[in-house]
């Protein structure tokens, strides 16, 4: 995995937002700009596994138009969102726009009220703009709703279009109130609340999402779109990586730096930092990372089988690390 002696490509930067903190493109210019002080030509290509950053990575990507509405955000409010159109007529629609944990203050969640009715809104929207199909990211959502409020909102617009809902986690439908509620303000009680009523939920739609993975994310709102307009759930860190030609920008790189906010044992899950370290590994380009906290164990750590990881939890220090990688 050497460069060969007297090669100066370029290093690839490929990393996914610090959530809460930094977005990929904020990370990437950060990196990129150590490697250059270090001497290394750097190719910026920030990524996303179909959370939070998912549309502006593939919009930056393979171009498009941004296109923002008012739109309801999980307490009802109104909130101004943006869906994307690309050239070949799909749509992208980002859960966290509308539906979003962080457009809910902490002291404002509600598990059992918070709804995704704005993301069904953005993708009615789309659909009215011209999308023949929609990509919907649902990742870093504040809501529970098995994905009622969106479903409501697409029959009362009466769109039907044909769905790519891309899954940052493989949780099935029932599970998503225990994995996910906590975070979204649930204590014990109202996380069995969330259960029945997905249960119920489940029992009306025109196919049962229980036990099927990924159909909770976001609450269960894949599970919805699944159930209710046959949604194509599909892997969001695979599906990034191939629609904006990763392995190909890879292969010519002389090495690639990545990162994310956090790296552990769920890294291996599915999330990006691991998809994007395993196609490294197998196409034989040495991977670097740079985080803000790492709690891999060792074992995990050997898998992903990195060139180095480092932590940084500043831009200074994002820049820093890549002028120690560079050298």
């Amino acid at each position: 995995m050497a460069e060969p002696a007297g090669s100066r490509l370029a290093a690839l930067v490929a990393p996914d937002s610090f959530k809460g903190t930094f977005s990929a493109p904020e990370v990437a210019a950060a990196i990129a700009a150590g490697l250059r002080t270090g001497g290394r030509e750097a190719d910026e290509m920030p990524v996303a596994d179909g959370g939070e950053g998912t549309m502006q990575a593939i919009v930056s990507a393979l171009g498009g138009e941004v296109r923002t509405i008012t739109a309801s955000d999980p307490l009802g409010r109104p909130v101004e969102a943006s869906f994307a159109l690309l050239a070949d007529g799909r749509g992208i629609v980002e859960t966290a726009q509308a539906s979003g944990l962080g457009l809910v203050a902490e002291s404002e969640r509600d598990a059992w009220a918070a709804s995704t009715r704005g993301t069904g809104e953005l993708i009615a929207a789309a659909v009215e703009a011209g999308a023949e199909r929609v990509i919907v990211t649902v990742g870093g959502s504040a809501t529970t709703d098995g994905g009622a409020g969106a479903l409501e909102a697409l029959e009362e617009a009466g769109v039907t279009v044909e769905l790519d809902v891309l899954c940052d986690v493989r949780t099935p439908f029932e599970q998503a109130p225990s994995v996910f509620g906590p975070q979204k303000g649930a204590g014990p009680e109202m996380v069995k609340r969330l259960e029945q009523r997905l249960d119920e939920l489940a029992a009306r739609l025109p196919r049962d999402p229980r036990s099927v993975p990924m159909t909770g994310a976001a609450g269960g709102l894949s599970g919805g779109l699944w159930a209710r307009h046959g949604a194509n759930l599909q892997h969001g860190a695979s599906f990034v990586l191939d629609t904006i030609g990763f392995d190909e920008r890879m292969r010519e790189a002389a090495f690639v730096v990545t990162g994310e906010g956090r790296i552990d044992s769920q890294t291996l899950q599915g999330k990006i930092v691991g998809e994007l370290a395993t196609r490294c590994r197998q196409g034989g380009v040495a991977c670097h990372a740079l985080v803000g906290k790492n709690e891999l164990d060792d074992f995990s750590a050997r898998i992903l089988d990195l060139a180095s990881l480092g932590e940084a939890t500043t831009l200074e220090e994002l820049e820093e690390g890549g002028r120690r990688i560079a050298g």
